[in-house]
Parts: structure tokens; C-alpha cells; sequence
């Protein structure tokens, strides 16, 4: 059973999770301070840096969770051997769009904050390597879908598939249709753009 003092650190480590998390939702990584964090999470700063080295162990003790989850999702539908490479392609789509307006207030940060380049080959921080582990899930199918071997092609696609994705999520990121219903109502569309993005590589690539 753990003693008063134990529950009271726990308390306190997400209390200053949680502050840090609605600061970075509202005001962006960059903007936030450690200061402030203590002020919402009624604590010293001093405090903060009992449970966390920096502001970067505080991205990742936030991002790293979510993020290894949808990794693990997106992975099981690559390994689907049932599923056509467009249907995968489709299915990833859009767990990563429901992925992220699940978590609208804070997949900016999540994908964005400290970010490198995806094809930086060995990014120092381990939030950078699961996001281009994700990336490269995504590669992949778009690989499988084109039968591609241009390494330099494939990329610039697979930033094109990425774009298209990140613009879906900027016009429904702020509606308060449920989510649920919002995802069934345009799975269709989204399934739609797929193929007409797939097409236009193909025709591309002739």
C-alpha cells in the first residue's frame, strides 16, 4: 500500500503533466516556460525538476504513449495480409485522422514539437524515431500501392500523402460534430480522396 507521501508525489507528477499539456495545447511547445508550469501546477519550479529533467522530458512523457499506440495500430494494418495495399493505405488513413481529432488539442504537439526532418536517418530525440517509425509505416503501403523503387519519388509522394492527410485534419479540427459520427459520415470521401491521390501518382509515374 502506498503512503501518503507517495500518493502526494504521483499527485503532484500529474498535476505538472497535465499543466504542461493544457499550456503547450493553448500556447505551443516553444512558447511555454517551466515557470508557468509550476504556476499551474501550484508548484515550485524547482519542484518540476524532481520528476523531470527539462521541458523535453515533459514532451515526451506526454507524446510518447499516445504516439506508441497509434504506431502499434497502424502496424497491425500494415501486417495484414487479408487487406489489398490500397485498403491498408485507406485504413491507416484514417486511424491517423481519427487518432488525431480524438486528440485535436494536442496532435500538433504530439507530431510537431522539436520535430526533424523524416528522413533524418538517426534523429536524436526517441520522439523523433517513433514519429519516422510512423512515416515510415506509411511509406511503406505507399510503396506496396505504386510498386515503386525510386527512393527519391517515393518520398516526395509519400510528403504529398502526408500533406493531404494534415489537410484534412485543419478542416475538421475545429468541429464539434462527435467524433464518432463525423468519422462515419466521411470515411467515404476520405476513402475517395485515396484513391484519386493514388491515381494521380500513377499517372505520374508513366
Amino acid at each position: 500500500m502506498k503512503s501518503k507521501q507517495e500518493k502526494r508525489s504521483e499527485e503532484t507528477k500529474m498535476m505538472i503533466l497535465e499543466s504542461a499539456g493544457n499550456l503547450f495545447a493553448t500556447k505551443g511547445y516553444d512558447a511555454v516556460t517551466i515557470r508557468e508550469i509550476a504556476k499551474a501546477a501550484e508548484c515550485s519550479h524547482t519542484t518540476i525538476y524532481l520528476y523531470f529533467k527539462d521541458k523535453e522530458a515533459l514532451l515526451h512523457q506526454l507524446s510518447m504513449p499516445p504516439l506508441q499506440d497509434l504506431h502499434n495500430q497502424l502496424h497491425q494494418i500494415v501486417r495484414k495480409n487479408t487487406l489489398t495495399a490500397e485498403d491498408k493505405l485507406k485504413s491507416i488513413s484514417r486511424e491517423y485522422i481519427h487518432f488525431c481529432l480524438k486528440n485535436r488539442n494536442m496532435y500538433d504537439i504530439f507530431f510537431n514539437a522539436k520535430s526533424s526532418r523524416v528522413d533524418v536517418k538517426e534523429p536524436e530525440l526517441e520522439i523523433n524515431k517513433l514519429r519516422i517509425e510512423i512515416f515510415e509505416l506509411m511509406k511503406l503501403v505507399i510503396q506496396e500501392c505504386l510498386i515503386i523503387s525510386n527512393n527519391d519519388q517515393l518520398l516526395a509522394f509519400s510528403r504529398i500523402y502526408y500533406f493531404h492527410l494534415n489537410g484534412i485534419l485543419s478542416t475538421y479540427s475545429y468541429q464539434h460534430e462527435p467524433l464518432d459520427v463525423l468519422m462515419e459520415r466521411l470515411a467515404p470521401t476520405f476513402d475517395l480522396a485515396i484513391e484519386i491521390l493514388l491515381l494521380g501518382f500513377k499517372e505520374k509515374l508513366k
